[in-house]
Formats: structure tokens, C-alpha cells, sequence
């Protein structure tokens, strides 16, 4: 699917009930629209947000006993974008991207094999 956000035309990697993720090869950007704001990352910067979201330890919030909040702050050394999130806002974040970078893998496994049968 191809939407419009801010007269570029986007491609739709990967939605959930919580958010989305596109890409915009005509300004070779990702555009994460999640916890109700779309911000732009290029692929340096999306990896980045990959890692730091994968590095938060779950369970170790889930099992944290003590009375100091569950959120996250998630800054990005080199972009301008910040996440401040709370377990289920971090949980679904995860399940965004993870989906994201299935769908990329999967892309490139299928132009893989088309690209082989061609030739």
C-alpha cells in the first residue's frame, strides 16, 4: 500500500493496532509513526532505534517490585527524536519494528529468488 505523509509517497512495511512503519525511497528515509507521532529516521538512526528498544529488558521491568514507574526513556545519540514509554507502550513498539524487519527480510528473500529464477 502507497499513502502520502507530507507530499512524499510512502510504502507501507508494517502496521499494527498501534502504529505503522513506512518507507520512503525517494528521500531514502523510515518513517515510524507510533505513540501519536510519525518521526523520521534514516536507516542508520532506525537501527539504532532497533537496538535500543531490543536492549530493554522485559522481564526485568515485569518483575521489578519496587514503586518507581514503568517507563523508558529512549533518546537516540544523532537524531532528533525521543520515545518517553511505559511497559505496554515499549511492548508494542517492539512488536512494530520486529514486524518491520521481518517483512525486509522477507522482501529481500523474494527478490533473491526472483532475481536467481531470471537469471
Amino acid at each position: 500500500m502507497c499513502v502520502t505523509i507530507q507530499d512524499t509517497p510512502t510504502t507501507e512495511v508494517f502496521t499494527t493496532k498501534h502504529g505503522a512503519i513506512y518507507q520512503n525511497d525517494a528521500e531514502r528515509c523510515w518513517i515510524v509513526d507510533f505513540a501519536g507521532k510519525s518521526a523520521r529516521f534514516d536507516y542508520r538512526c532506525f537501527m539504532k532505534l532497533r537496538t535500543a528498544v531490543y536492549r530493554i529488558d522485559i522481564e526485568q521491568m515485569l518483575l521489578d517490585n519496587t514503586k518507581t514507574p514503568d517507563l523508558e526513556i529512549i533518546f537516540i545519540c544523532a537524531c532528533d527524536h525521543c520515545y518517553v514509554l511505559n511497559l505496554t507502550q515499549i511492548i508494542a513498539l517492539r512488536e512494530l519494528l520486529e514486524g518491520a524487519f521481518v517483512m525486509l527480510e522477507l522482501n529481500q528473500i523474494i527478490h533473491n529468488a526472483l532475481y536467481r529464477v531470471a537469471v
